[in-house]
């Protein structure tokens, strides 16, 4: 008697179906309420296409053929205001970093950036408007200069870009073949340059 209650309860157990919504329950979506769509097999003879950034021909592997000597230096707003800080000439600076002759150059987003954050920063603008500092005119909309610089260095690969912002320097660092300057230890470094004799060794 047991045995067979047993059985009955183990048959009624594996009966039971799963509680399922009905589709005209008001707690549903529109979108619930539609049947699953099926996918499509992929067809085993369709030619799959691929989009793959073109590399630069400046580069050799990961090493840049078109840098050297005169350097060009893209400035960011915040190297300027770190280097005021630190009491450093970016010329002077620069040359003894990479013991070479260095061109700084400045784009319309850079200069405006230093001329919206106002009176504090004056001396920073002085500074860029020294005619040794080569302008560079930008062509795009907006004055976010993280971005131009960007844009920039992924066109030409014969800059340098020097700054002290993380995000910009996490950003560059996922473009193969630029070098990044930055203040450390009160004076200019750089990253991804062999030729760099003057930086400090990190």
């Amino acid at each position: 008697m047991g045995k067979s209650k047993q059985a009955r309860g183990v048959r009624q157990k594996f009966a039971q179906m799963k509680r399922m919504i009905s589709l005209s329950d008001p707690r549903l979506k529109a979108k619930d309420r539609e049947p699953p769509k099926r996918k499509k097999k992929a067809d085993p003879d369709e030619i799959v296409v691929k989009e793959v950034p073109q590399v630069s021909s400046a580069l050799f592997f990961e090493y840049n053929t078109q840098l050297g000597p005169p350097y060009h230096v893209l400035v960011d707003t915040n190297f300027i205001n770190f280097a005021i800080k630190n009491k450093l000439d970016i010329f002077q600076s620069m040359m003894d970093c990479l013991y070479a002759k260095c061109t700084p150059y400045i784009t319309d987003c850079v200069l405006g950036e230093l001329e919206k954050l106002g009176s504090k920063y004056r001396v920073a603008l002085k500074i860029i408007k020294d005619p040794r500092f080569e302008r560079l005119p930008c062509y795009h909309k907006g004055t976010y200069a993280d971005d131009c610089l960007v844009q920039r260095v992924m066109q030409h690969k014969c800059y340098i870009v020097a700054t002290c912002d993380k995000d910009l320097r996490r950003r560059i660092r996922k473009i193969p073949g630029v070098p990044i300057m930055y203040v450390a230890q009160h004076r200019f470094s750089i990253e991804r340059m062999p030729d760099a004799y003057g930086a400090p060794k990190t």
